[in-house]
């Protein structure tokens, strides 16, 4: 069974019109094409890199995966799950780490933010205190829980969200570039993590959309290119590079100019 199968996945954006627009045109509908029908499947128990441009797709499908997006067309099944029928199922399956700082409370502690997110999944407060202390040992934060949100570093904040959305325990984790902005070693613990102990040790899925092309290629074990919203490339490292016969850099330019 495949960890993720996605088939025509299409998603427009709507876009609002102007005053005279809505005058002379109001029943033209205008929109954003973020996703053109797209086909991809990644296998369990691996390290999947997306990699595009800036407006290539790759939030929008992550967000989509993440059920945080509906599509408009397409159909999608997380671990033999339908992602349109039996939603709440596929989330028991999928954990998010939505890296924006704003979405935890900077006045809280670290271990006060996983408490009030573990209780909003639902996990019983029998069980919460264990289960935070036991993704906080795993991300390596359970000396820094005490301390308040704003004191973090932005390695730290990003390793949070990690934590976060490990609390369900989720058999595939979504990633949307966890090492942007990041200093070159705490970039490095977030990769050896992601890779080591989500998916060599834990053997997770990771789902991990990046811009940087040595990331790419040094944890990946497939890399899926997408450009204006179309998979244009997709394979291992080896067969993307022939062995490497051809740098990365260069079936990443010729996939998304041929866009």
């Amino acid at each position: 069974m495949k960890a993720i199968q996605i088939e025509k996945l299409k998603k427009v954006y709507p876009v609002v019109k102007g005053y005279r627009e809505l005058l002379f045109h109001p029943f033209r509908r205008k929109g954003i094409t973020a996703l053109r029908g797209i086909d991809l499947e990644v296998e369990p128990s691996q390290c999947f890199c997306l990699m595009g441009p800036n407006g290539a797709g790759k939030t929008t499908l992550i967000k989509i995966l993440s059920t945080l997006v509906l599509p408009d067309e397409g159909n999608v099944i997380i671990n033999g799950h339908d992602l349109k029928i039996n939603t709440d199922e596929v989330k028991k399956h999928i954990g998010f780490a939505l890296s924006e700082e704003r979405s935890f409370y900077w006045r809280l502690t670290g271990l006060q933010n996983l408490d009030f997110f573990a209780a909003l999944n639902g996990i019983p407060l029998s069980h919460r205190r264990e289960k935070i202390q036991e993704v906080l040992n795993l991300v390596g934060l359970e000396n820094a829980a005490e301390r308040r949100f704003n004191t973090y570093s932005t390695g730290m904040r990003q390793m949070m969200a990690i934590a976060r959305a490990l609390l369900t325990d989720p058999d595939i984790l979504f990633v949307d570039e966890p090492t942007r902005s990041l200093d070159p070693v705490a970039a490095q613990n977030i990769r050896n993590f992601l890779r080591k102990d989500m998916v060599e040790n834990h053997k997770k899925t990771v789902f991990w959309a990046t811009h940087d092309l040595s990331e790419a290629q040094e944890f990946a074990h497939t890399i899926a290119v997408i450009a204006q919203g179309q998979i244009r490339d997709k394979g291992s490292v080896s067969d993307l590079t022939e062995q490497g016969k051809i740098s990365l850099q260069k079936v990443y330019k010729k996939a998304v100019e041929e866009s």
